[in-house]
């Protein structure tokens, strides 16, 4: 594989919510593997909001990096190319939304936060959540490890990352300024963030690509991590 400019800078890889770093592994594993010599690092999300994830972020990367995020990783890297244009050298998103929240959104998050309040782990929610996250025939395979991944995160840091979701604002206008080689990626059976989302992503940045993984859910890093891999060596040599 062709290297990229060392002045990019790393990949930064994003996880979504109530998912740990361990969501990227597969992903980073092959790329290495294949010879990717550039940089490559994950990062956790915290803040009391989308702005203050941000910011936390920018002052610990380095001047130029290339993020790559999925589901709320995802819209954290569209606040940050909004933010600080200058400092993104690429973008890659994943099984993501650049829309406003809507009200039975919100009422789900603040509901979500009550149950965490009144007792429940981030485990339990993770566990309700788990035929929205993966194809049915993705399940039963992937099922420990997302629920770990929850562990991992814990309750305070996903109280966190719901009220951090509530924060959210459209980027659709912002894509549209985005200049930089950028990669969409949706899994054709995501419940959450529909391929029509991608396709709206894809028709509003200049000059981007999206790979459709047909059979695949919402969290493509574990289901499919050769698909993942392909289109992220495909980005890094545009």
């Amino acid at each position: 594989m062709r290297d990229v400019q060392p002045s990019e800078g790393p990949v930064v890889f994003l996880p979504g919510m109530n998912c740990s770093s361990r969501m990227w592994e597969p992903v980073i594993a092959r790329l290495e593997a294949q010879g990717v010599t550039r940089e490559l690092r994950s990062e956790s999300l915290t803040g009391s909001s989308i702005e203050d994830c941000v910011d936390g972020l920018l002052e610990r990367l380095p001047d130029r990096f290339a993020p790559a995020g999925l589901s709320l990783g995802g819209i954290v890297a569209m606040a940050m190319v909004r933010t600080a244009p200058w400092r993104v050298s690429r973008l890659c998103l994943m099984a993501t939304n650049p829309c406003a929240p809507t009200p039975g959104q919100l009422r789900s998050w603040q509901a979500l936060r009550e149950r965490l309040t009144a007792g429940a782990s981030s485990r339990q929610l993770q566990e309700e959540l788990l035929p929205a996250l993966l194809a049915p025939d993705t399940r039963d395979a992937l099922e420990a490890m997302v629920l770990d991944m929850a562990d991992e995160v814990g309750d305070a840091d996903l109280a966190s990352q719901l009220m951090m979701q509530s924060t959210r604002v459209d980027e659709r206008a912002a894509l549209a300024k985005v200049s930089v080689p950028t990669m969409i990626v949706a899994g054709g059976r995501d419940a959450l963030c529909p391929v029509a989302t991608h396709r709206e992503m894809e028709s509003l940045v200049p000059g981007s690509r999206l790979t459709v993984l047909p059979e695949r859910g919402h969290l493509l890093t574990l289901e499919d991590p050769q698909g993942v891999v392909a289109g992220v060596e495909s980005w890094l040599r545009t």
